[in-house]
């Protein structure tokens, strides 16, 4: 127990380290002017303007209402004008929540929608980028054993039609088995007393297989493989999103969003940078975290997932 106990620990400190090595995004920025230009369009949108509302809305807009239209009575003013608090705090809070409909929630729809296409972008410009960086995680995974295992995981999809049919499955199981899991991942929170501990674990593991799935998607390699990897490294995977989760589990809802979207593209970044899956077509028992077994981590998702798929196959009048 106590070897098993310093490998856990060992692979969750290596995996909290791979996540802060945010120097991989100066070096691949540097390489690609394309990912530069994304990555600043992302925090422009989301720091400047998103968060900066949220920042100009708590500071300034709420305390001058607050002032103008206040809830109780100084001893300087009139009884009379203190007859008019209750009408004052209503009207307050309908303004409030005009600057929420009007201005919040359709920005924080637009840097949803702008953010999820920007992040591929930058995905893909960072795994571009890799090419010519010389930083020592791109080496393992482009001169090292990456190449042989990669190739070994891509040789196993059929080209052709075939291969296209494949991964058009693997891409609607994936958004089905992630969409059940952030399910899963809302449902546990609201458990008593255990429930914030699960739910901090639990989105560790999905911030960390989201920052991963963009190089994975751009390396080939098949859907299966990479469960199966993420589940068997899973304390690998949760000290990589463990600093994710960390700089908004304590935050409001649109302030963790808002930070979210700046901070997500980075983490990205120093996935897209790093090599723990250079082995994932090596043997299991050559893994760094052989002995400790496979934790069925996307267990419910995947058999709702499945499930969903079996319904849709026989309600379906033109079943193949």
């Amino acid at each position: 127990m106590r070897s098993k106990s310093k490998q856990v620990l060992s692979l969750w400190l290596e995996g909290f380290r791979e996540a802060c090595s945010l120097h991989r995004v100066v070096i691949l920025c540097h390489r690609s002017k394309k990912l530069l230009l994304r990555t600043g369009q992302c925090f422009l949108l989301n720091g400047l303007i998103f968060l900066g509302s949220l920042g100009v809305f708590k500071w300034f807009i709420d305390p001058a209402l607050q002032w103008i239209l206040p809830d109780q009575c100084s001893p300087l003013t009139s009884q009379e004008f203190c007859s008019y608090g209750g009408f004052y705090a209503f009207l307050r809070g309908v303004l409030l929540q005009l600057f929420y409909v009007f201005w919040f929630y359709p920005l924080y729809m637009l840097s949803f929608i702008l953010s999820n296409i920007w992040y591929n972008d930058i995905a893909k410009h960072g795994f571009e980028a890799i090419e010519k960086s010389d930083i020592s995680s791109a080496e393992a995974l482009r001169e090292g054993e990456a190449p042989a295992s990669l190739n070994s995981a891509n040789s196993e999809r059929p080209s052709g039609l075939g291969g296209v049919m494949i991964g058009i499955g693997e891409q609607v199981y994936s958004i089905l088995l992630l969409t059940f899991f952030f399910l899963e991942v809302y449902v546990v929170g609201v458990i008593p007393y255990i429930g914030k501990i699960l739910n901090f674990l639990l989105l560790s593991w999905m911030y960390a297989y989201y920052c991963y799935e963009y190089k994975w998607n751009f390396s080939g390699i098949p859907l299966e493989k990479r469960l199966d990897f993420f589940e068997s490294n899973w304390a690998f995977f949760t000290g990589f999103g463990s600093p994710c989760v960390l700089a908004i589990f304590f935050l409001s809802p649109l302030v963790s969003g808002a930070l979210m979207a700046i901070l997500f593209p980075l983490f990205v970044l120093t996935a897209t940078g790093s090599g723990p899956e250079k082995s994932i077509g090596a043997p299991r028992r050559t893994w760094k975290c052989a002995g400790l077994g496979r934790l069925p981590i996307f267990y419910l998702a995947d058999t709702l997932s499945m499930l969903a798929l079996s319904i849709f196959r026989l309600e379906s009048p033109h079943e193949i």
